[in-house]
């Protein structure tokens, strides 16, 4: 059984990947990129890197891994929510990147969350093979591989995104869907917020004045207290991904499997993009991210909420 978490074992791209020094192993689409692999095994004209950050082409300039282009967030999501923009903004963005449905793309952020909101919308989009680079860009430093200077690889756009958009309307719903969901027996929402905000002590977020959770969710952790940037519940100390294993178990606790139809969210979508990233690896098979999340969920008063702890 081919296991997606193991870091011992290079996890590498598909056929198009120079694999010379290596040996081949399985092509699979659903995969972690390790940095030592990324630096060793590199990459060819038919995959992209991309450094996926939120304001930070400054710092992307300054030092990003060579051969990377860098994508925004603020072109992938829109305020007042910060829900997903309109499919014909998201497909414009990918289209200027040179992403198809069939382009390998390798993610990797300062912030591993911001890279997997973006992993997360290529799915969506229809995007059939999109990894992330374990442990981000912290890791690759922490390994001592090089760095770049400058702005990096200018995208190359294309004008055909090859099939119709967004390939995967089903790995996203909106508060209709999440209320649907809720009243089926077959169906979760699961809340990837710390316990402070789970139970309602704080809404997590400065610009989030309410308190509390969705009435009924179940809670599928996330990280530090106080911390909306930590998924530590799902990470090691050094930032890579928990193995599969521990993560599935730490779900099963909360009553959260493979066998419901399962909808992660968070405040507004990064920590539980990350969550829908790990059950998408381990091929869970209805999975999706509730866009609005706790933001939009608890804008509405006709909605219903748990305050206190369940």
């Amino acid at each position: 059984m081919w296991l997606p978490f193991l870091h011992s074992t290079p996890l590498v791209g598909n056929a198009r990947v120079n694999l010379s020094s290596a040996p081949v192993l399985t092509a699979s689409p659903r995969q972690l990129v390790a940095p030592a692999a990324l630096a060793r095994q590199g990459w060819d004209a038919g995959s992209l890197l991309l450094e996926v950050g939120c304001n930070g082409h400054a710092q992307f300039c300054a030092a990003h891994i060579p051969g990377a282009a860098y994508l925004d967030t603020n072109t992938l999501e829109t305020p007042p929510l910060f829900n997903k923009v309109p499919d014909a903004a998201l497909l414009a963005v990918l289209l200027a990147h040179g992403i198809r449905h069939d382009t390998s793309v390798i993610l990797y952020g300062r912030n591993p969350l911001a890279a997997a909101r973006a992993a997360h919308l290529m799915l969506y989009a229809g995007v059939r093979d999109v990894r992330l680079l374990d442990g981000g860009h912290a890791a690759w430093c922490a390994e001592g591989h090089p760095l770049a200077a400058g702005p990096g690889r200018q995208p190359e756009g294309i004008d055909d995104f090859g099939v119709p958009f967004p390939g995967r309307p089903d790995f996203l719903i909106g508060t209709a869907q999440a209320k649907a969901l809720l009243a089926r027996p077959d169906g979760v929402l699961a809340s990837i917020r710390t316990w402070s905000e789970y139970s309602g002590a704080t809404s997590g977020y400065s610009y989030i004045s309410a308190r509390g959770d969705i009435a009924d969710a179940r809670w599928g952790r996330a990280g530090r207290e106080g911390d909306v940037n930590s998924m530590s519940a799902y990470q090691g100390p050094d930032g890579r991904m928990l193995p599969g294993a521990a993560i599935e178990a730490m779900w099963r606790e909360a009553g959260i499997h493979a066998g419901l139809e399962t909808a992660f969210y968070c405040g507004t979508g990064w920590r539980a993009s990350l969550a829908f990233y790990h059950a998408w690896l381990l091929g869970w098979p209805r999975i999706a991210v509730y866009d609005g999340g706790w933001y939009e969920w608890s804008s509405d008063p006709a909605n219903p909420v748990r305050r206190g702890p369940p």
